[in-house]
């Protein structure tokens, strides 16, 4: 007989970890204990040595599906305590914490099972969960998870649900969220006047939306607003009501069969579509229809995730718009009083329930490629779970940029990006910026040493980082914009040494104090250089071209020497550009973009973030293989020559399919040039992509495939997003490779 000592890191808490253990010890008739602590889970256990060594040796295998094991630390002793049996002991709070915490889940089938059969005591009952499923991240206050750390305190178990909490044979066996209709949360429906309606809470929400109004429903992570897809008028009065003309919205649907009924979906969309996870998977439409869901040739759809969900769903509606509920760019609301003031005369009625999220958590937005999520926003369903990196990182905290804002924090060999925000652009969203970066520094007992931010000085962002680090007196690194982003993609593909980083976004903060977005960068975590660019854009009016996109499409007419007298507002901005009044550079790639979709017709003012590229995008026509003449001098892609070839073949009445296709090759066309240039020079064969450009999938799945073509090495983005939400991660990359622990200092960057 011999004793052995055991800790188990990672997600091993609120995944049915201890019930798992508890079988597999009485299975090998082990004695001992196991508790919860604040660094994971700790056992003591005695037998005999084959029996124990196989016990630690099979466990990463047999680990409940949910559960992540990242490490298992243990030590055998003869030293025996002769204990008499197994314990699930209470959980231990320490002064050092070290645990992973699981994201939220969607209901499982075998809680779904239970939700429908009305012979089981929790018939229709939307709160169902079990070990394997349910909230996780949004109700949690605190570690070790325990159910007197989370929003479920509320609710004191009923004699049932505890009857089972303590069954080792139920899958509810320790299960902290369980609960029943005698002991847990209950769902309640109110009216537009904000007075409860007696009856099925959601049997009234289910016949108002079939009806055609707009319902407010709360959910796992915050409050969505839902009605009915197939009928535009109600559609077109929630984007009234919502003040979002054109910006596409999500959808919901019942399953996959509903949805392949105005979707094309692959194999590994399904996949995706169905895991656990339930992100928003951007698909295909069937049809070039539901204009009054999206504008493009895409829709965004999930699939239930909650049991709420399902009931709302019935077995009579195959899909809803699910929106989510904020106002004007604030973040998505999830308190109830808040939702009852701030959607009255939005919403026509309220689900909602009285079990608190503590963490506000939006859905996450992916498309699939190569077989995989692709993020443009990486949230439920997978945030917290770290990041893993193959160095020890030591305590930071990088505070990313201002668009698509994120944090992230480090410590040891995770890094811990934030779930989505929003933009950093008023004091709702910099509060709960602030909230959060407490709260994950609390979870996950993080102090940080030192703090990167964006080199852009008016970033709400890049203010928090300042004065947190005057205040805290810790070093501050101030990173150029785009070079974070190519060494976030760089971390998240594990490289090291220097890269080529093709980094293309709308904007960002250059060295020389203009606007970069078109960027060919060189070097690594510890520095770069800027070797290739477009040609500046000089954008008339400042910010408001972002918008009014017909002022870049101007000025790149102007510049090019082709015809602006038809242009509206033409003596204006002829002499705004004469005089230099307000009239910034950019090198952005999107701004070409931008540029290139209001000269073709597409879109003279955009309504939401990158619209005139995204319908570009939509546009191309497949199979067309032309480009436009590529002019490069120094690394500098002159866009004038092409500029004119896309006015002649306007003028000879070529299609804005054609001519958008055209003008796509032509940029990736360029892209290889100039790789090529720089590896003659550099002697670089590795290149990284990175930016909110790398979202357009014409791009994408032509880009890396012609540089491979050419003997390159491409990189994408994997476990973050190639936005700037994914930027955090490359500032506490560079943070980590320049910050002096011994001295508390950075050095030279």
């Amino acid at each position: 007989m011999e004793h052995a000592d055991l800790k188990v890191h990672g997600i091993v808490q609120g995944v049915g970890f201890r019930p798992f253990i508890h079988k597999q010890v009485r299975f090998l008739k082990l004695t001992g204990f196991i508790k919860n602590t604040s660094s994971g889970v700790e056992l003591e256990l005695e037998g005999e040595k084959k029996d124990l060594q196989e016990f630690i040796n099979t466990l990463p295998e047999r680990a409940p599906k949910l559960a992540v094991i990242e490490k298992v630390e243990y030590s055998f002793s003869d030293k025996l305590k002769n204990f008499k049996g197994f314990e699930i002991k209470q959980s231990k709070t320490e002064a050092f914490r070290n645990t992973l915490i699981s994201p939220d889940i969607c209901i499982c089938e075998d809680c779904l099972r239970e939700l429908r059969d009305p012979f089981d005591r929790r018939y229709r009952y939307p709160f169902i969960n079990c070990t394997n499923c349910g909230p996780r991240f949004t109700i949690i206050k605190d570690v070790p998870y325990d159910r007197a750390k989370t929003s479920m305190s509320a609710f004191p178990m009923c004699d049932a649900c505890d009857r089972e909490y303590h069954d080792i044979e139920n899958r509810r066996y320790h299960a902290q969220p369980d609960c029943c209709p005698d002991c847990g949360p209950h769902v309640f429906f109110m009216d537009a006047e904000v007075r409860e309606v007696p009856g099925d809470a959601i049997e009234n929400a289910r016949k108002l939306i079939k009806n055609g109004f707009i319902v407010a429903v709360k959910g796992l992570g915050g409050i969505h607003l839902a009605c009915r897809a197939d009928t535009p008028e109600t559609a077109l009065e929630l984007r009234h009501r919502k003040q979002r003309d054109e910006k596409p919205f999500a959808l919901m649907c019942r399953d996959t069969e509903s949805a392949e009924k105005i979707c094309d979906i692959s194999d590994d969309e399904r996949r995706i579509l169905e895991s656990p996870q339930r992100p928003i998977v951007l698909l295909q439409k069937k049809e070039k229809g539901l204009w009054h869901i999206s504008e493009n040739n895409s829709v965004g759809v999930m699939l239930p995730y909650t049991p709420l969900h399902y009931l709302l769903f019935g077995e009579d509606i195959e899909a809803l718009i699910m929106t989510s509920a904020n106002i004007s760019d604030t973040p998505i609301l999830y308190d109830n009083i808040q939702a009852l003031e701030k959607l009255r005369g939005i919403a026509d009625g309220f689900l909602l329930h009285n079990r608190d999220i503590r963490t506000r958590c939006d859905d996450s937005l992916c498309r699939v490629y190569e077989g995989r999520e692709y993020f443009i926003r990486r949230s439920r369903g997978y945030v917290p779970f770290p990041i893993k990196r193959e160095k020890n990182m030591g305590m930071l905290l990088a505070c990313g940029a201002e668009q698509k804002a994120s944090f992230s924090l480090s410590k040891d060999d995770y890094v811990f990006p934030c779930q989505h925000i929003g933009d950093l652009k008023n004091l709702e969203t910099l509060s709960l910026y602030e909230t959060q970066i407490s709260h994950f520094e609390r979870l996950f007992d993080i102090v940080p040493k030192a703090i990167a931010c964006d080199l852009h000085p008016d970033y709400m962002s890049s203010e928090y980082a300042e004065k947190r680090a005057k205040a805290e007196n810790i070093p501050l690194l101030k990173i150029q914009h785009h070079h974070a982003h190519m060494t976030s993609c760089m971390a998240d593909n594990f490289l090291s040494g220097d890269v080529i980083g093709i980094i293309w976004d709308g904007t960002g903060l250059g060295t020389d104090g203009t606007s970069w977005g078109g960027e060919f960068l060189t070097g690594g975590f510890e520095g770069f250089e800027r070797a290739g660019h477009i040609r500046p854009i000089k954008l008339i009016g400042g910010d408001k071209a972002a918008e009014e996109i017909s002022r870049t499409a101007f000025y790149m007419l102007k510049d090019s020497g082709c015809d602006t007298e038809s242009t509206e507002n033409s003596e204006l901005y002829s002499r705004m550009l004469e005089a230099d009044i307000n009239c910034p550079v950019s090198t952005g790639m999107g701004r070409l973009f931008d540029g290139v979709a209001s000269i073709i017709g597409i879109k003279s003012t955009c309504s939401y973030e990158g619209q005139g590229a995204i319908l570009l995008e939509a546009a191309a026509a497949e199979g067309i293989t032309d480009i436009y003449t590529v002019s490069i001098k120094d690394k500098v892609f002159d866009w004038r020559n092409m500029v004119r070839e896309i006015c002649s073949d306007l003028q000879h009445s070529a299609g804005k399919d054609v001519i958008s296709a055209k003008f796509m090759n032509t940029i990736i066309h360029m892209a290889v040039l100039i790789c090529r240039n720089i590896r003659e020079e550099k002697g670089l064969n590795r290149v990284c992509l990175s930016g909110g450009t790398f979202q357009n999938m014409y791009i994408l799945r032509r880009l890396p495939k012609a540089l491979e073509e050419s003997g390159f090495e491409v990189y994408t983005h994997r476990r973050v997003s190639c936005n700037d939400e994914g930027l955090s991660l490359g500032q506490i990359a560079i943070l980590n490779e320049v910050y002096n622990v011994s001295g508390n200092s950075i050095k030279n960057y």
